[in-house]
């Protein structure tokens, strides 16, 4: 039977090696890509493949995925996913305060890594006659400001935006991808942690993150991962470019 292949960018830790994992666990072939080190676990050879590369060279990156995906055959695989998860929260501050390394970095991860891996993922598997999907993960914070976070809140709207404009030019294709830009929810990572301890006098919703986290409202990565992937597999995904998983229906069943 032939297998599904997703591609999982920041899977080192976090939401991103909780999707790995969840994946392996489902029969995926899957791709990692990570600036640090994918633990394998317990997966078996040739099921796992992981890369340490740094999404700040997107460029590179996207070059990379796509002489990969070149090398394959389509026919062997169920399906063909894109999840650009990957993204960087800047020293929480005013923007004249940041560091513009920071800045830069931010945006490079968060906007232009998916935009030119996307691009890569979707010219290498036009040929393939299979369901092709691409999942942005996006935030909340790409659809409202947040003080003391704005290369967070750019990068995310940009994904928002990409994913519309996307999904009207895969919809004048016969075999064109699906492509959704997704606020999982808050989800318990180093990213969260980064937010609910900086300083007050920097980033003024630190309280408010705390009090997420005290309150026991925060999702772990498994738990959030296994919501990604049961809304990945609904019938009707792409039918909303840009969505928010805590305001859908229950989802379909798992893959």
């Amino acid at each position: 039977m032939n297998r599904p292949l997703t591609i999982v960018t920041g899977s080192s830790r976090g939401l991103g090696l909780a999707l790995v994992q969840a994946l392996l666990q489902r029969g995926h072939l899957v791709l990692a890509i990570a600036r640090g080190a994918t633990p394998a676990g317990d997966a078996a050879p040739g099921r796992l493949v992981a890369w340490q590369q740094d999404l700040a060279d997107a460029a590179a990156a996207a070059a990379r995925l796509e002489a990969w995906l070149a090398t394959l055959d389509g026919a062997t695989l169920a399906s063909a996913t894109l999840i650009n998860n990957a993204g960087v929260v800047a020293d929480p501050a005013p923007l004249a305060a940041s560091r513009a390394d920071e800045l830069v970095r931010a945006l490079r991860v968060g906007l232009e890594a998916p935009m030119l891996l996307s691009a890569a993922f979707l010219r290498a598997s036009a040929g393939w006659a299979l369901p092709r999907k691409v999942l942005l993960v996006s935030s909340g914070l790409g659809r409202r400001g947040m003080a003391g976070s704005a290369s967070y809140c750019a990068a995310k709207a940009g994904l928002d935006n990409l994913a519309r404009a996307v999904a009207l030019e895969e919809a004048a294709r016969s075999d064109g991808a699906r492509i959704v830009s997704l606020a999982p929810g808050v989800i318990d990572t180093e990213m969260q942690r980064q937010l609910r301890e900086a300083d007050p006098a920097r980033f003024p919703e630190s309280a408010g993150f705390a009090a997420l986290k005290a309150q026991g409202r925060l999702d772990s990565p498994a738990q959030a991962a296994d919501k990604l992937l049961r809304f990945l597999a609904r019938s009707d995904y792409g039918a909303r470019p840009v969505t928010d998983l805590r305001e859908l229906d229950a989802p379909d069943p798992a893959p």
